[in-house]
């Protein structure tokens, strides 16, 4: 981990630039509820369904210490494919797996294109997308979700976490609420959870949990669950 204490002043739109890279870990433990708890939830869940001779693919890897676990278990029979559309992000986790000869690190922006090997047929057995899909504009998503299911083998597995917003605007108001009481209680000041939240308007843009799996059903998937839910926040594992 970078060690580097979440100190960021967001610019007027928020960026994961190099002062976001550096203190990356400690926003997420800091920022994210049980963070800790849901890596260690992906991770498990992705154990059982990784494949020799496939690839697991992991959009918005950002440093790669999230995955680096996996990498170390998995990288000898399986190739990992760690992508993100951060210049600075992607250069940390260049670094991170330099050793290791089955790991390759790709700038990709998911709008307009999807991490595919080059001159290589191999499917992924499993597809990360942890707190990513909800930083690309509405009108992509569904695409990208029908990427991923197609670059899936059969029984493969997408894991999904995002940001949500309540069914009410009453839920989602309390919900917010306590997720900004628990980065208080983080050591968040009252004026840097305020610049957050302006910074990341129009750029982080989440939409209900039901919208999310009915997007996760439209693009293929028959096998749905979440399997992790804090409030404003919630993961799904869905199956090819």
């Amino acid at each position: 981990m970078s060690g580097i204490k979440d100190e960021v002043k967001p610019k007027e739109k928020w960026e994961f630039d190099e002062d976001v890279t550096n203190a990356f870990d400690d926003m997420l433990t800091r920022s994210i509820p049980e963070y800790k708890l849901m890596r260690l939830s992906v991770n498990e869940l992705a154990k059982e369904y990784i494949k020799k001779g496939t690839c697991v693919l992991d959009l918005g890897c950002s440093r790669g210490e999230a995955i680096a676990s996996l990498v170390a278990e998995f990288s000898t029979e399986s190739k990992f494919l760690c992508c993100d559309t951060s210049k600075p992000m992607l250069k940390v986790t260049e670094k991170r797996f330099q050793d290791y000869d089955n790991v390759f690190v790709q700038y990709t922006d998911l709008r307009h294109s999807f991490p595919l090997f080059k001159n290589s047929s191999i499917k992924s057995s499993v597809v990360l997308s942890i707190l990513t899909i909800q930083f690309t504009p509405i009108e992509y998503r569904l695409q990208i979700l029908k990427n991923v299911y197609d670059s899936l083998q059969e029984g493969g597995c997408f894991i999904l976490v995002e940001k949500v917003i309540g069914n009410s605007a009453d839920l989602d108001r309390n919900f917010r609420k306590m997720y900004y009481d628990m980065k208080s209680s983080n050591g968040y000041t009252q004026n840097q959870i305020e610049r957050k939240k302006f910074s990341l308007e129009g750029v982080l843009v989440p939409v209900t949990a039901k919208w999310n799996e009915e997007m996760l059903k439209t693009s293929g998937f028959t096998q749905i669950d979440c399997f992790w839910r804090w409030m404003n926040f919630a993961g799904w594992i869905a199956i090819k």
